[in-house]
C-alpha cells in the first residue's frame, strides 16, 4: 500500500487471522484529514489503549536487535508511550531479526533507470491474475455489490485493487512483519532520499503494529506480511488497518487475511475516506493538439486534478468521451515508455484516489486496467 511494494512475492504461508475490534477502527477512522488529501505518516503512534490483562512474563531474546544496545534502550520509553507493558515491547523487539534484503528492496530504482508502463503493466495484466480475478468476483459477488451500495465504489475497482497486490491472496508475502518494521525502523538505508521521513513513517508502523497485536492477543513474532510491513489480501499497513479497515461481515472482529468480505468492505471504505467520487471514471484517453501544446504546464501539478476540460483544451490536450456536462478537474497523466514515446492519459479526482492507495500513476493505471480485464472476462462468461 506504500510505493515500492510490488515487487513478486513469495507464495503465501498459511494464512494467518490479525483481529482489530471494529470499535477501535470506528473510533480511529474519526480521526481521518480531508478525504482527497495525500496521506502523511503519522508522527506517533496512537494513543495508548491496553486490553485488560496482566503483563507477559519475559521470555529469551534471541534476535539480532536483542544484540543492539541502542535499540533496547529505546524500549522503556517506546512502552511508556504506548501504554504497553514493557515486557511485551521488550519481548517483541527483542526477538525481531535484522533482515539485509528489506534495506535493498526499499530503495528506488537507480537513477538512470528509465521506467516502462508496458514493461510495468505486463507484471500484473496477465491471464493469472484475470482469471483469478473472476473466480474472486464470482465467490464475493454480494459483498462487492454490498460496498457498491454503500460506498459508492464499483466492485470492478476494488478487485483491480486486490488482484495488483496479491493476486487475490496467493502472495501476501512471508516475511514476519516484526523484522521488516524493525529494519526499517531502527536501519533504514540512508541512501534514500527522504530517509528521515520514510523512517519515521515506519517507525510509526512498528508502533501501530505492536500496539495491534497487544489488543487482539495475537503473537507479535508470527504474523506475516510484505517486505515493507503491509498485511493481508489488501496488503494494509497497519496504520490504514487502524483507520481504513472495516467489519463488513459483522462477526465482530477485523479480518484481512481470511474473510473476503472484510477485504472488499475496508478497501472500499478507504476509498471513500480518500474522496471518491460516485459515478466519475478515474481516467479518459486524450488526445493533443501539436499546435498549442503546451506539455509543460499540463504536467506541472503531476496527478493532482488541476485544470478544467476548457483549460486542458486550450492547453492542447483534448479528453475522449467526455460525458455531457463534465464539470470535474483533470490532470495529464504521463507513463513513460522506456526510449519510446510516453503514453499519456487525462485523470480524474477517481484516478488521484486511487494513488492514494499507491502513490504511483502507474500502479492506478495497472489497478484500471486489471479491473476493466476482469469485467470484460465476466461479461464474457456471462453470454
Amino acid at each position: 500500500m506504500i510505493p515500492d511494494l510490488h515487487t513478486p512475492l513469495s507464495p503465501a504461508p498459511e494464512r494467518q487471522r490479525l483481529r482489530l475490534l471494529g470499535a477501535l477502527a470506528g473510533a480511529s477512522a474519526l480521526a481521518l484529514a480531508g478525504c482527497g488529501t495525500p496521506p502523511k505518516p503519522a508522527d506517533t503512534a496512537p494513543a495508548p489503549a491496553p486490553r485488560p490483562g496482566t503483563a507477559p512474563a519475559p521470555i529469551a531474546l534471541n534476535g539480532s536487535y536483542a544484540q543492539r544496545a541502542d535499540v533496547m534502550a529505546q524500549v522503556p520509553d517506546m512502552a511508556r508511550r504506548l501504554g504497553l507493558p514493557e515486557t511485551y515491547v521488550r519481548n517483541a523487539i527483542g526477538n525481531a531479526d535484522f533482515l539485509p534484503s528489506v534495506p535493498r528492496l526499499i530503495l528506488p530504482s537507480g537513477k538512470g533507470v528509465r521506467r516502462s508502463w508496458r514493461v510495468y503493466r505486463s507484471r500484473f495484466i496477465d491471464n493469472t491474475r484475470i482469471r483469478a480475478g473472476v473466480q474472486f468476483w464470482n465467490e464475493n459477488a454480494t459483498q462487492l455489490q454490498k460496498a457498491e451500495r454503500e460506498y459508492g465504489v464499483p466492485a470492478k475497482y476494488i478487485v483491480g485493487i486486490v488482484g495488483v497486490e496479491t493476486i487475490y491472496g496467493r502472495n501476501v508475502g512471508n516475511m514476519r512483519v516484526i523484522d521488516t518494521l524493525s529494519t526499517l525502523s531502527f536501519d533504514f538505508p540512508q541512501a534514500h532520499q527522504r530517509a528521515e521521513q520514510r523512517n519515521a513513517f515506519f517507525r510509526s508502523e512498528l508502533e501501530h503494529y505492536l500496539q495491534l497485536t497487544w489488543q487482539n492477543r495475537d503473537d507479535p513474532l508470527t504474523l506475516r506480511g510484505s517486505y515493507a510491513g503491509a498485511m493481508g489480501l489488501p496488503q494494509f499497513m497497519p496504520s490504514s488497518w487502524v483507520k481504513h479497515a472495516v467489519d463488513f461481515d459483522r462477526d465482530g472482529h477485523i479480518d484481512l487475511f481470511g474473510s473476503p468480505t472484510d477485504v472488499v468492505g475496508s478497501v472500499a471504505h478507504y476509498f471513500k475516506q480518500y474522496g471518491w467520487v460516485s459515478g466519475l471514471e478515474p481516467v479518459y484517453d486524450v488526445n493533443f493538439d501539436q499546435s498549442r501544446l503546451q506539455l509543460a504546464t499540463l504536467l506541472a501539478p503531476d496527478i493532482t486534478p488541476t485544470f478544467t476540460p476548457e483549460q486542458f483544451g486550450e492547453l492542447g490536450a483534448m479528453p475522449v468521451g467526455l460525458p455531457a456536462g463534465f464539470r470535474h478537474k483533470l490532470a495529464l497523466i504521463e507513463l513513460e515508455n522506456g526510449y519510446a514515446p510516453a503514453t499519456y492519459y487525462a485523470g480524474t479526482d477517481n484516478f488521484y484516489v486511487i494513488t492514494r492507495y499507491n502513490n504511483s500513476s502507474y500502479y492506478a493505471k495497472a489497478v484500471i486496467d486489471l479491473a476493466n480485464e476482469v469485467e470484460r472476462a465476466m461479461q464474457r462468461q456471462a453470454n
